[in-house]
Formats: structure tokens, sequence, C-alpha cells
């Protein structure tokens, strides 16, 4: 039942009885009333003084009493302002609960024939997943999911980054520093092994800049400047807002070229871009080296992706799509699109889009992140011709690179580059700080489900929700309840917002949180157990002895009526969070309705199989909407 377009109807005939104008059904527009007022469904009657030649609020009071004296639908109403507010009979809304009662496969659009591709995780073979990838996969996978609810056909993909100079400076760390490790002899997963000479090189590198940078020093003949303890300082006191001494800014003038100079020159550097030079030509020695530490990062990665949940449709390499990358852009030098400077460098001029020129090609003809962009956004054209929409999911710090690479997209003279949308989310951050993988100082994302789960353990144990479990039992629960929290914090904050992880807040049982949730379902289910045991079932000819609902009831069934409607807004808007927020509304509704409203002490058998089926119908909403965002919903805590 469509309660929209019911409600849409009468007031259409009220403008006909009332004011003998008729009414467009799409003139008539309706939004939800707010909760400080009575009513669920909101007429606004300001633009419509002319015809009524009332000031909005008659306006208003002469429909909702039309409404309330013609039609059966509209039990009451209140005017505040201009604003009309109506509240529907139980009758309209016993007739809602049937048809979602009924309803096959409700909260599951059918097919809209769209085909969309996500692309989301896409991580750099050298180190392991962190807190922003949490946020990146869960992201990607639940907005799969929502727009999947929706009708369309979706591909989840990635693209693994797993070629460039940032994969060279973990190879040449493994081959100097390494001594033969294998993930084997040091029992690391393969992507922390291959991490830890990623943080390895930098460590090396800092430390030859800084004495590369004191002998250019002293070159100049400044023995007394040391260029980088400099830097950490100014960096130091510009992040606390300190003022810098006249002194300061003069050796800074002095410093920052030679600083320069040799985070160019430092050996290793030169080393790891020799590297790539060599894996680009196809080395056999560093191929092999290649494979086999992206082997040992792969496996590490399918453990991680297995323990968030998430999944693949198809897996892009960076190494396969930057050679295509390249191909289009040296077509695009010979046509012109593109240009090279002196030094044998491509670009491109977007400066008519605002965005400055962008290199392409380095001069020595290797490729950067943007060449091998181009050549698999290509290449998934090519391989799913029907897609409709190419969503990447990065965070809002590559704004600039999405831009750019649409903009180079459209000069190649690829028409579906306008259907491509950077799907931006802020970043992570954490009481200590923003996390920097060079340094070693991320939150490992194997960690961190680790320690969300064995926080779940401690709090289900204190609070007692475990009894009777058997030891697997209670392990899934753990698990559900951790990877439930975890995922949920970071899903219903608005993608766009940059965000604060909070473990402690995250887990708790009372307030919008996962757990808080998942009790409500485990309860529904434990009320469904005993109704069984009962022999409590609803027919569909126990509804006609229904013909009056509590407040609580009538609310709770315009909150399921809603969740279609929240279902398109989420998919429109990229954006879980609408998802979380309506699911943490609906069980915050149950939870009221379940103190108010003593199920198993109702004598009327009919309300009482009735709130059994309407409980049933909140669990497996519950329980759906729960699902969009790759969370489980236990049946017992």
């Amino acid at each position: 039942m469509n309660v929209e377009q019911l409600l849409k109807e009468e007031i259409k005939k009220a403008f006909r009885n009332l004011f003998d104008t008729e009414m467009a059904l799409d003139q008539v527009n309706l939004q939800p009333t707010r909760k400080e007022f009575d009513g669920s469904h909101t007429f606004v009657c300001f633009p419509f003084a002319k015809i009524s030649k009332k000031n909005p609020e008659e306006t208003g009071k002469m429909i909702g009493a039309y409404l309330s004296e013609h039609s059966d639908a509209v039990k009451s109403y209140n005017v505040v302002k201009g604003f009309l507010n109506i509240t529907l009979t139980d009758k309209v809304w016993i007739s809602v609960f049937k048809a979602i009662w009924n309803a096959e496969n409700y909260g599951f659009l059918p097919p809209s024939g769209k085909e969309v591709m996500v692309e989301y995780s896409s991580p750099n073979t050298n180190k392991p997943l962190h807190l922003g990838h949490l946020r990146n996969n869960f992201l990607g996978y639940a907005v799969s999911e929502i727009l999947k609810a929706n009708g369309h056909k979706v591909q989840k993909v990635q693209i693994i980054n797993d070629r460039g100079i940032h994969i060279c400076k973990s190879m040449l760390a493994w081959q100097k520093f390494g001594n033969g490790e294998t993930p084997e002899s040091t029992g690391l997963k393969g992507d922390k092994l291959v991490g830890n000479y990623y943080v390895r090189f930098d460590r090396e590198y800092k430390a030859e800049v800084a004495e590369l940078a004191k002998k250019y020093a002293q070159e100049e003949e400044a023995a007394n400047l040391d260029p980088q303890t400099l830097k950490k300082e100014i960096d130091r006191k510009n992040k606390e807002g300190e003022p810098l001494t006249e002194t300061e800014k003069e050796q800074l003038k002095l410093a920052k070229p030679l600083l320069e100079k040799a985070e160019k020159n430092a050996p290793i550097l030169l080393e790891a871009q020799a590297l790539l030079k060599r894996w680009e030509a196809k080395d056999p020695e560093v191929y092999q080296l290649w494979m086999q530490m992206n082997a040992w990062v792969y496996e590490g990665f399918e453990d991680t992706y297995t323990q968030m949940g998430v999944n693949f449709d198809k897996l892009y390499y960076e190494s396969d799509t930057f050679l295509l990358g390249k191909d289009e852009v040296l077509k695009g030098l010979d046509a012109g699109t593109f240009f090279r400077k002196d030094d044998g460098s491509v670009w491109v001029d977007l400066s008519e889009e605002k965005l400055d020129e962008k290199l392409l090609l380095r001069s020595d003809g290797t490729s950067v992140y943007m060449t091998q962009d181009i050549g698999t956004a290509i290449l998934r054209f090519r391989d799913f011709p029907n897609i409709a929409q190419q969503i990447y999911t990065v965070g809002n710090e590559q704004d600039h690179h999405f831009k750019v690479l649409f903009a180079i997209l459209k000069k190649l003279g690829y028409a579906w580059a306008e259907e491509c949308f950077h799907l931006s989310y802020g970043m992570v951050d954490l009481p200590s700080g923003k996390m920097k993988s060079r340094e070693g100082t991320v939150v490992d994302a194997d960690d961190l489900m680790q320690e969300m789960r064995n926080t779940a353990a401690e709090r289900t144990q204190e609070l007692g929700k475990i009894e009777g479990f058997t030891e697997q039992q209670a392990t899934e629960l753990y698990d559900t309840l951790g990877m439930g929290a975890l995922k949920y914090f970071l899903l219903k904050v608005d993608p766009k917002k940059r965000m604060m992880f909070d473990p402690e807040e995250s887990i708790q049982f009372q307030g919008n949180t996962a757990p808080s949730i998942q009790y409500t379902h485990a309860r529904i289910a434990s009320i469904l157990r005993k109704a069984k045991q009962l022999g409590l079932v609803m027919e569909e000819d126990d509804l006609k002895d229904i013909d009056k609902l509590e407040e609580v009831e009538s609310d709770i069934i315009y909150t399921l009526n809603d969740y279609v409607h929240k279902l398109k807004e989420a998919a429109k808007e990229y954006s879980p969070a609408v998802i979380a927020q309506y699911t943490y509304e609906l069980a915050k509704s149950y939870n009221r309705f379940f103190q108010e409203v003593p199920i198993f002490k109702e004598s009327d058998e009919a309300k009482l199989k009735f709130r059994i089926a309407f409980s049933s119908v909140v669990g497996e909403t519950i329980s759906k909407a729960m699902g969009l965002l790759g969370i489980k919903v236990p049946d017992r805590m």
C-alpha cells in the first residue's frame, strides 16, 4: 500500500472541492512530520495561498478539516503556521503492515536494468591494510550492497597497486637488509613482513638525507647548519603555532635547497629508482623478486579480507593496466592532446578546466599513478561495456586526482567519463594523530579487528550475555559483536565527514552502536522462539480482528514503511550512514514498544498473534538493513 499516493489523492480531492482547482499529483509534496508535532506526513501550504486566497495557516486548516470529514485515511490534523500535519487512521497503518508482511522480499527493489561498478580497497603491495582501509572497504562494500538492493547489477572491483617506486623501496630494503627472510621463517603474515621493509627503507633514507644535507652545508661553508634538525624544529613550531626567530628564517632559506637536493640524491633512493627502471624493462631477477614479494602480500591480504567480510568480483593490477595507460598517453601526444617538455616528460594542460598542468610520463619514460588510472578506467569499460557508472571509493585526499583523471578521459574522447564518480570520504583520525605508513605509525587492520573481538568478549562476559553458550558459539558471538561494532561505527558517519575512531564508544551496548541494535534483534528472536513454543502463528484472517493500534505500533509501522525510501536515499547519496541511522531509529522504537506493551500478557489472542508477527517483521528488517552494512545480527545474546 502506497500511503503517500493515497494521501496525495485525498489532498487533490480537497483542492478540487474547496478551491475548484485541479491539482497534479506531482504538485502535492509531502514531507515527514517533525518529531515534536503530532502526525506522520506534513503538507506545506505556503505555495498555495494564491489558489485558496487565504493565508497559509487558514489554507491548512481548511484542507485539514475537509480531510478529517471526508477521508477514511485521515484521523486528525494540526496546523503549525503554514504546515498541515496529518495523522492517519489505524486502519491505514494496519493495511500498510499487511502489505509489508505479505511482501515476498520487502526491502529489495525489482531489477532496474542498470549495471554499476564499484571500486574499493585498492591497496599498495608494500604494506598491510590499516584503519583507513577498513573504512574504505566497509564503505565500498556497503554501497555495493545498497545499490544491489535498489535493483542494480553491481560489479565489485579493486585495483591492486603492485608496481611503482613505493614497491621498489620495499624490494630494495629486503635485498639490502632482509638476509633471506620469509613469512615462514619469521612467522609474520606476508603483508606485514613486506611492510616492515617499507618502514626500514624510510628510516635508512632519512638517515642518508640528513648526512647528505650536512655535507652540502659544509660545502656551502655553513658547517654549523644542520638542515634536518632545523627542519624538524621548524615543523614543530609551525604545528604548535610558535613564531620563527629571524635567525631561523635565515637558516631556513639556506637549509631548504640543501634538503631538497639531499632528498633527490640520497643513494638509497637512486637505487630504488634504478630498480624501478629494471622492473619496467622486465629484468628477470627483479621481476622474480617482485612476484615473490607480491605473492607474500596477496596471501596476507586475502586473510584480512576474509576477516573483514568483503569480497570482489574482479581484480585489476596496476602492472597490467599501466601499459595501456602509457599507450593512451602516447596516442594523445601524437594527436596533440598532450605535450612534451624539454626534459622529455609528457604533460596535459588542464588550465581551461582550472586544474593546471599534470605529469603523465616522467622524463625517463616511466609512468605515474595517473598513467595507470587512465589505463584501468579504459580497460574496465572494455571488460564491462554495459556499466552505466564507475564509482571510485577513495579518500578525499585524492579529490584533485580524480578531477584530473576524469578531465583527461574526456579530453581523450571517452563519453563515459561523464559517468565516472569519485565517492570521496573523510579520513579516520586517532587520538594520537594522523597515520603515517612510512613511519610505521598506522593502526594495523588485523590488530584492530582482533582488539575489537577481544573487547567484545570482555564486555559480553562482564554483562553475563553468554550463559548457556558453547565455546564455539561464544567465539562466533564475539566476532559478530566486535566486527559489527567496528563496521557500524565507521559507517554511521556521513562518508564525506572526517571522523575520530573510538573503540571504547563503538562497543557499548547502549546508544547508537551495533551491539545495541544487535541486542534488539536477539531480543526479538527470543520472543519468536517463545511464540513458537506456544504455537502462536498469525494467519491473514487474524488481521480482520485488529482495528486499533497502540501509538508506538503505528509509529513503528510508519518507520517500517519508510525503509524503501531510506534505501533509495542511501543509494542516491552513496551513504550507508542513512541505513545505519534508520536501523538505529527502528531498533530504538521497538525497544520503546517492548517496554510499553508487554506482549505475552495480552489476553486477546488476535492482538497477541499480531504483536508477534509485528515483532517478526521488525526483526527481519533490522537483519536486512544491517546486512547491507555487512553486519551480522545474532539470534541469542
